[in-house]
């Protein structure tokens, strides 16, 4: 069952008596509040990352920056430019409220409001605002529907040796960018592929198509040649996105590993990706394998490597995203992947159970989810 946090408030305003008081009626009324004295303060809690505010309520007669530049400083940071923000002044000027809602401020609030009155306009304006965040996801997951393209694919392949699992949670069910693919070569080698690209919900699973389309074509072309480097095929996905005009800003972290079931060797590179995780059924030992490889996109040149995996029987891989070890609490969004990998070890000693896996580990060890989640087991049998 869904956990409904509380809407937390940002409040800006450099009357400390107003701002106390204020803050003390919002929390009454079941808000979850971060005051700051003046702008810069704010700036600061923001990028920090230490308030993750639904919404702004500012002063605009404050010292040094007022609400004004305030307002025009996050419309230019692409991180703070979409919270919704409101002005509290004591003014009433038509062409002052205009001049902020040519901000795109969403309302104007008057000091002089009684304040059960300014809470029940706050209330609205938050529940307004869901719905319209609402039917905008309903109308890219109409979209997503319609082009019937997918980044996940439907089910697991079947290869011989190996029993290969994955779990894929996009965040708050809108198509994201987490994408996984799976791509049989022959009997002998298969291809496994899990990325996440840099950016928000739909406008980064909107570049999910163009970066599988490389990958599985240098896949494609590095089969047909008899050249399976995992190394080279993520330089020469690389090096043609460096060069794309669309996705030469776009940045991807990359898994790519090989499967050869004749010799039961697996080879791994990747670009910015996160440390696999090695479970070894003799020693009940989990241990990262790691790479050097640069993000996609970032440099022409990726410098990447290949790390040579043997699983004996009883053995796994894990191959996961961010979202897996990212979580919420008191001081906002944290990743940690020694959490993840410790909330992981205890359901791992089994034989090949990756449903319950998955299902242990989500009901009892992560906080909330904050980003797509994406894990891909592959099990020695």
């Amino acid at each position: 069952m869904a956990i409904h946090k509380p809407k937390q408030i940002l409040l800006v305003d450099d009357d400390q008596l107003f701002l106390k008081l204020i803050e003390r009626v919002f929390k009454k009324s079941g808000f979850e509040c971060k005051s700051a004295p003046s702008a810069e303060a704010a700036i600061e809690l923001l990028k920090k990352g230490e308030v993750n505010p639904d919404l702004i309520l500012s002063d605009y007669e404050m010292l040094k920056m007022n609400g004004f530049e305030f307002r025009r400083y996050l419309m230019n940071d692409p991180a703070f430019q979409d919270i919704p923000f409101v002005f509290l002044t004591f003014f009433s000027d038509k062409d002052l409220m205009e001049k902020g809602l040519d901000l795109q401020a969403i309302d104007y609030v008057i000091k002089d409001t009684p304040i059960n009155v300014i809470v029940s306009k706050i209330n609205n304006i938050l529940f307004t605002v869901d719905k319209q965040r609402e039917l905008s996801e309903n109308e890219v997951k109409k979209a997503a529907k319609s082009l019937n393209i997918k980044s996940i694919p439907i089910k697991a392949p079947e290869i011989q040796a190996f029993n290969v699992d994955f779990w894929h949670q996009a965040y708050h069910d809108i198509p994201g960018g987490d994408f996984i693919d799976f791509i049989k070569v022959n009997n002998r080698y298969n291809f496994i592929v899990l990325g996440d690209i840099m950016g928000k919900k739909w406008m980064a699973w909107f570049f999910t198509f163009g970066f599988l389309s490389y990958v599985r074509s240098a896949v494609r072309f590095a089969a047909f040649n008899n050249e399976y480097s995992t190394a080279k095929i993520l330089q020469q996905v690389n090096s043609i996105i460096c060069f794309d005009e669309v996705l030469k800003d776009i940045l991807s972290s990359l898994s790519l590993l090989l499967i050869d079931s004749e010799t039961n060797k697996i080879t791994y590179s990747g670009a910015g990706d996160l440390p696999l995780l090695h479970y070894r059924s003799e020693s009940a030992e989990l241990n990262m394998i790691s790479s050097s490889g640069l993000l996609l996109g970032l440099f022409a040149e990726g410098n990447y490597n290949e790390k040579e995996i043997i699983l004996k029987q009883g053995d796994r891989l894990f191959i996961f995203t961010d979202g897996m070890i990212d979580f919420v609490d008191a001081n906002g969004k944290k990743s940690d992947y020694n959490r993840f990998s410790k909330a992981l070890k205890p359901f791992i000693a089994k034989e090949n159970n990756f449903t319950e896996i998955v299902s242990n580990l989500f009901n009892h060890n992560l906080n909330e989810q904050v980003d797509d989640r994406s894990i891909i087991s592959i099990y020695k049998n």
